[in-house]
């Protein structure tokens, strides 16, 4: 059983009075994460069932009570499924929270339709689980032998499943991003127009890498630029992307506004676009490689429930870093390139008014190295 990352953050909220909500995509391996975590006497409620459904949906503090009498640990897997979960989760909180621990795993736009935040504020611990990651598979199988499954991770992802049955890597995530993927988004969001989304995803795939602008995805799928913004914030909310905007202390050249929009998981990216070609026969390494290195250091950030104080760097006059990261005063700039032998220089525009930054280059040859400890299991 791979051990994950997130395990010491989940255990150490246990039993501090609070709800724990776990929130990730389908099939990363909440379920499977508080199975490893949770010990004891748990009560495990599955919101895909409609029976759990129907128990919990216009629940009372009454009704409940003989379903958990004796339990010290309740989960309610899959929440989003039930309507009005968080004022649920209020009221068994304020009536059995000094004597049960509340757990609850969500997926997709969980957050937003069910209004978590308002019933449960000061009420809840909330992190997110991500894909497997570098530092994970190194803790599992050590160094050297994930260091041969490079290309591989590159081209098929993180995904659990993926990583334990590769021989059915792409049959999988083209299932995992097709209806699976979308389902909550779909379902609890009101998206109106499936198949706008569905190709702004695809658009977005083909731009890891690149500055977005949103008129263009607009103009380029048929739907105006304030609906491209709500659909990038949903796939957000749904764990498929992240952004990762531009880094600027108000020198004069520095872009202040531009965002970057990446794929949590690489493989589900290349399920959208239909590509598991090899990486030696891919166009799309270089921004590919890059949408790989910033989602590692975004998950193990992440692991740690760090904000994640990713940036990057560019210039009016095409000067770019790829990757700033920030930790209070300290910064690091990484510059990400496929090829070990790529000649590397930072700008000095930038080390002049940095002075104090760290930097590194990351490439092949050095990429599982980089992240081994990040975030180190245990």
């Amino acid at each position: 059983m791979i051990s994950r990352a997130l395990e010491p953050l989940v255990s150490s909220r246990l039993g501090l009075g609070k709800v724990i909500v776990l929130l990730g995509a389908r099939q990363v391996g909440k379920t499977t994460l508080l199975h490893q975590t949770l010990k004891g006497d748990v009560l495990w409620l599955n919101a895909d069932e409609a029976r759990v459904r129907s128990l919990l949906s216009n629940a009372s503090a009454d009704s409940l009570a003989p379903y958990l009498a004796q339990h010290k640990l309740v989960v309610i897997d899959e929440a989003q499924r039930v309507g009005d979960i968080g004022l649920t989760l209020k009221i068994l909180h304020e009536a059995f929270g000094a004597d049960i621990q509340f757990v609850a795993t969500g997926s997709s736009s969980f957050d937003l339709a069910n209004k978590i935040n308002e019933p449960l504020t000061g009420r809840k611990w909330e992190m997110d689980l991500f894909p497997l990651s570098v530092a994970e598979m190194v803790a599992h199988q050590g160094l050297f032998t994930e260091e041969g499954f490079l290309d591989s991770r590159i081209v098929f992802g993180w995904y659990p499943e993926v990583v334990s049955r590769p021989d059915l890597s792409a049959d999988i995530l083209r299932e995992l991003s097709g209806s699976t993927l979308y389902k909550d988004v779909f379902a609890l969001s009101g998206v109106r127009r499936p198949d706008s989304f569905e190709r702004l995803v695809k658009a977005l795939a083909y731009q890891v890498g690149s500055q977005v602008n949103l008129t263009e995805l607009g103009s380029l799928i048929g739907i105006d630029k304030k609906t491209v913004a709500a659909y990038i914030r949903l796939l957000e909310q749904a764990h498929i992307v992240f952004r990762v905007g531009s880094y600027s202390r108000n020198l004069r050249n520095e872009l202040k506004t531009s965002t970057k929009v990446y794929f949590v998981d690489v493989g589900v990216r290349n399920a959208v676009i239909d590509d598991f070609s090899p990486v030696g026969a891919r166009g799309d390494i270089g921004p590919l490689f890059e949408n790989f290195v910033v989602a590692e250091a975004w998950k193990s950030r992440a692991a740690t429930g760090q904000p994640a104080n990713l940036w990057f760097w560019r210039t009016s006059a095409g000067q770019e870093i790829d990757l700033l990261e920030t930790n209070g005063t300290a910064m690091s700039a990484t510059e990400i390139k496929w090829s070990p032998t790529a000649r590397v220089r930072f700008p000095t525009t930038f080390t002049t008014a940095y002075p104090d930054v760290t930097t590194a280059v990351i490439t092949r040859a050095n990429v599982i190295n980089a992240f081994a400890g990040r975030s180190a299991v245990g």
